[in-house]
């Protein structure tokens, strides 16, 4: 079949063009000029926050202080010293690439497109589905409470559920403690969502990128923000890139080791009635070796509406967001193309 003639569908999971590493981007992979990606980037000039010395009170005022600018100034942040060890995190790496390098016919297993499933394995979004096509192969699970969700997760690599296990408690840990001075920066003391995170979300997406013979050509991820609390990731190398509001220009998040990356969701934008924005971002891709990710999404329950504090609102800040909780926003996904630009985050935005 000529390349000029292949679709989407001529792209099944398990038969990908990246899964099969062709030597060329196929039509219904290449995104459209405008979305292409620049091979020099810029570099973004994101705050990198130390979290160390955290309970001497002096300290936490300021990081307070970074996190809320942060916060405002890009949605997002790099934090060091965060608790994690190079071997948890080094651990977690590599039982991800194990994952990925197992054969076809056993992560055939984990399938679907159904997003609702609560152990998934895909390619690109939608596979077969999207209009374009999106060059990486994804694990997808749920993970908090981790007793409930262990079980269902891949067993080979025989160390996936304890390495990646160990990483999910780690970061659910570390998702709590700095949502507590997320909403300490808000004004809304330290404990405003502990509860509600506590019997939330954790969704952890597990992205192999292969080198792409034409990365300026095609992309990892489109376009998006995250419907989330906040997303915690951990990279091993660079590809992450943010879009710069002040000058709506994208730029790559330097690969830092041992630091994670924060992303503030769709859910904290909404609680701070504005105040803090969803970090939009894309993933690119390179052609010379295969990049991991592993991005935690923390949200409130499946059921559990997030809307603006009511400390949020007032004459002067009215509500600018519709309640909405996961499933809302899983039901957008399954029926929209966020590859084509749909956002989950537009259809609640109050129109004035």
């Amino acid at each position: 079949m000529g390349e000029n003639n292949e679709s989407c569908s001529s792209f099944p999971m398990g038969k990908t063009a990246q899964e099969r590493g062709l030597s060329y981007v196929p039509k219904c992979y290449k995104v459209q000029p405008l979305d292409r990606p620049k091979m020099d980037p810029k570099i973004a000039n994101v705050p990198l926050i130390d979290l160390a010395g955290m309970s001497d009170p002096t300290r936490r005022s300021i990081l307070i202080q970074e996190i809320a600018n942060a916060c405002r100034r890009y949605g997002f942040f790099q934090v060091i010293n965060h608790g994690i060890s190079e071997g948890i995190l080094d651990g977690a790496l590599s039982t991800a690439s194990g994952f990925f390098n197992l054969p076809t016919q056993y992560k055939a297993n984990f399938m679907s497109n159904d997003v609702h499933k609560p152990v998934r394995y895909g390619s690109s979004l939608k596979d077969g589905v999207d209009k374009v096509q999106f060059w990486r192969v994804f694990l997808k699970h749920y993970a908090h409470p981790l007793k409930d969700w262990i079980g269902l997760w891949p067993h080979t690599p025989l160390d996936y559920r304890n390495k990646m296990g160990e990483y999910v408690e780690a970061a659910q840990q570390l998702a709590q403690m700095i949502m507590g001075l997320i909403t300490e920066s808000l004004g809304l003391g330290t404990t405003y969502l502990s509860s509600k995170l506590d019997e939330g979300m954790q969704v952890m997406t597990v992205n192999c990128y292969p080198p792409c013979p034409q990365p300026q050509l095609a992309l990892g991820l489109p376009a998006h923000s995250d419907y989330s609390s906040l997303t915690i990731v951990l990279q091993d190398s660079p590809g992450l890139q943010i879009l710069d509001t002040e000058d709506n220009s994208w730029k790559m998040v330097p690969a830092i080791p041992g630091a994670l990356q924060v992303h503030v969701g769709d859910q904290l934008e909404v609680l701070s009635n504005g105040r803090y924005k969803s970090v939009v971002h894309r993933v690119t891709l390179n052609s010379e070796k295969t990049r991991i990710s592993i991005a935690g999404l923390h949200s409130l329950g499946m059921d559990v509406k997030m809307e603006a504090a009511k400390e949020m609102v007032d004459e002067e800040n009215r509500n600018r967001y519709r309640e909405s909780c996961f499933r809302d926003f899983l039901d957008f996904i399954s029926k929209n193309d966020i590859g084509e630009g749909s956002s989950f985050l537009n259809t609640i935005k109050i129109q004035k």
